[in-house]
């Protein structure tokens, strides 16, 4: 596909968009919108600020990499609108028409007086008046048309959006956990949220405009060359001189405007760092450098911007001016033809108001170029998130497979067969690995950060698929298995704990679809939640943030794990999940593991050694590997890997004590 086609409506907007002014499309200006919409992106939550991709009197606007074929693709997204779309092409029509046969009919009203004043039998009222309601009720059916334009048109946009959301959804349910990695969670929201918002106030605002501009451009024209050729001339010459001069203005504007978003981007990223580590600003006393280093970005940016402002600022005033020109050159020329008879007074009166009408719908149409553009760059990280590759389909149920749709597994043998697996091809991080964790017991897996612990359990749970070997659960592969079968059978508590926005009853209910308040309570004791959700105001009724910061980072994780108690899986999986808690409450929580380990096979990630010592079996993985295995006392006696972690943790804090 040629770029040609693609740079069209930025070189378009930018040589007649007289109310932005600025070039869209160069290198330099997409960087800084790149820069600034980076900082942006940080705050997931947050709304899209100034630098959001939205227009605005001087933004950037993001352009698209192929604008055509996105610009195709989504129109396909409209297929089911055909019969709406059609109703709207016919209303604008007959819209426009209507409107620009108003003045011609207010010229014949003029001519009417005038004729009258200057006849001995005076103005003809009867005649004067039917002309005027003529042109009233054309203008009322004319304005009532373009509502029910706007109307149907918002119905077809929403309902579009509508599906583009669900397809988006259901595409995020099927992305594997790597493209969650290896993306931006604020990127990933912002295509979500921002973009599809972005399209849609884009699509609402242009679809409509764009064609009543188009159309109100060509009916103006035709109308000026009835009324009279010569003054129609006249006022279409003076066009390309303004977007010549226009063109002049925006290039020498450029640098201002380039330099005005880089200061933008510096002290939004400036604000949101002193903002986001306002503790440790505090903390250090240090609120002096960033109240000095603010002053500078910002007047930097008031220098930057004061001189783009003026640079964009000439535009209008000169848009102004050759407008002017234009009525100036009518006014006169009609008025010499007037005098000579070529021409009727109300004819020069609605060549003025068409001259009027010929320019304004070329400038909106500029300006809409530069939203519809817009529109389509958003589209275009939409249908990059749809095009990803999905994680690889769930086996389809055979007629020798069908009890094995039901949840059969009951107990928990986990098998690993020679498993290769990395995240990159050319960085192995697991080569031929094998165990076999026993029914009912519990298998601690330590070593060195990057050693492959985590990913071990990521691959139990089918985050991610092996690149080699197999792992069974009571000998059926998980891989022939669905994933909703699969994990069912499968408690995780994480290091990293989330909690919904709701109450403590319902974070924990999570865990059980359908959860009578007793388990609730049961799981909540197992897990020593109980005791200090009933010393909360409102107790389970108690309503949390959606990240939990009602409170502390202990208690989110005691919930977690109550949730995970909950759930009553046949094996459980714990990374890392006492690291938040003291030393009192750990103690509680591995009793009470203890004995919830009895029925299940356990799969533990520690770092801290000491919760790890009544395991069966300890696993010591380096660079992908098992280099040690065994329980407690035996890994100790081999003074191997697991004996210099074990010194590292309590042979040095006794030292230091």
């Amino acid at each position: 596909m040629s770029n040609d086609t693609t740079d069209t409506p930025g070189e378009i907007s930018e040589v007649l968009d007289s109310s932005i002014g600025l070039p869209r499309d160069t290198p330099e200006v997409q960087a800084a919108a790149a820069a600034a919409a980076a900082q942006q992106q940080q705050g997931a939550s947050r709304a899209p600020g100034p630098l959001g991709r939205f227009m605005g009197a001087g933004m950037p606007v993001e352009k698209s990499k192929n604008f055509k074929v996105s610009a195709r693709r989504l129109a396909d997204r409209m297929s089911d609108e055909r019969l709406p779309l059609m109703l709207v092409v016919i209303l604008a029509v007959v819209s426009v028409t209507l409107s620009v046969i108003g003045p011609r009919l207010i010229g014949q009203a003029t001519d009417t007086i005038f004729n009258g004043i200057r006849s001995p039998e005076g103005i003809d009222f009867a005649e004067l008046h039917r002309i005027l309601w003529i042109a009233i009720v054309l203008f009322a059916i004319s304005a009532l048309f373009s509502y029910c334009q706007s109307f149907i048109i918002a119905g077809l946009v929403q309902r579009t959006m509508e599906r583009m959301r669900r397809d988006v959804e259901a595409k995020m349910h099927r992305l594997p956990l790597a493209y969650i990695d290896v993306n931006s969670r604020g990127d990933l929201l912002s295509r979500v949220t921002n973009d599809i918002d972005n399209i849609a106030t884009s699509l609402q605002q242009t679809m409509s405009m764009m064609l009543t501009s188009i159309l109100m451009i060509v009916g103006v024209l035709v109308m000026m060359i009835v009324v009279s050729p010569l003054l129609a001339l006249v006022a279409i010459i003076t066009v390309p001189i303004s977007m010549a001069t226009v063109k002049q203005i925006t290039k020498r504007s450029r640098a201002r405007f380039m330099a005005q978003w880089r200061h933008t981007g510096a002290l939004n990223g400036h604000v949101e760092e002193a903002f986001t580590g306002h503790g440790v600003v505090k903390a250090f006393g240090r609120q002096r450098e960033v109240e000095a280093e603010f002053e500078k970005h910002n007047k930097a940016l008031y220098e930057a911007g004061l001189g783009a402002q003026i640079a964009s600022g000439t535009i209008m005033p000169i848009m102004f001016f050759f407008g002017n020109l234009n009525y100036v050159a009518i006014a006169v020329i009609g008025a010499f033809r007037v005098s000579s008879g070529a021409m009727g007074i109300g004819d020069v009166q609605a060549m003025i108001q068409y001259s009027r009408q010929f320019t304004h719908p070329i400038t909106q149409f500029a300006s809409l170029i530069n939203l519809l553009q817009s529109g389509v760059a958003s589209s275009e990280r939409v249908f990059e998130l749809l095009d990803a590759d999905e994680q690889s389909p769930d086996p389809l149920p055979s007629v020798d497979s069908a009890s094995h749709e039901a949840p059969t597994p009951t107990q928990g043998l986990v098998e690993f067969r020679n498993v290769s697996f990395s995240y990159t091809p050319d960085r192995p991080l697991i080569e031929d690995l094998s165990l076999v964790a026993e029914p009912g017991r519990t298998v601690a897996i330590v070593g060195q950060t990057g050693a492959g612990k985590t990913t071990l359990v990521n691959l139990i749970m089918r985050f991610y698929e092996l690149d080699g070997g197999s792992i069974t659960l009571d000998g059926r592969d998980i891989a022939t298995m669905s994933r909703r079968e699969l994990r069912s059978q499968i408690g995780m508590v994480l290091q990293d704990t989330w909690l919904f926005g709701g109450t403590i009853r319902d974070n924990i209910a999570y865990g059980k679809l359908g959860a009578t308040d007793e388990q609730i309570i049961a799981a909540a004791k197992a897990a020593h939640v109980d005791h200090f959700v009933r010393h909360l105001p409102d107790g389970y009724d108690t309503v949390l943030d959606d990240d939990g910061t009602s409170v502390s980072v202990g208690e989110r994780q005691l919930l977690t794990i109550a949730r995970a108690f909950l759930s009553d899986p046949t094996i459980l999986i714990l990374d890392e999940a006492t690291s938040s808690v003291d030393t009192r409450t750990e103690v509680l929580i591995q009793r009470a593991m203890t004995a919830l380990r009895a029925q299940r096979t356990s799969f533990v990630i520690a770092h801290r050694l000491s919760t790890i010592r009544d395991a069966e079996t300890i696993l010591v993985m380096n660079a992908g590997r098992i280099v040690e295995q065994g329980n407690h006392t035996d890994l100790l006696a081999q003074r191997g890997a697991y004996h210099a972690l074990y010194n590292a943790q309590f042979a040095g804090a006794s030292t230091d004590t």
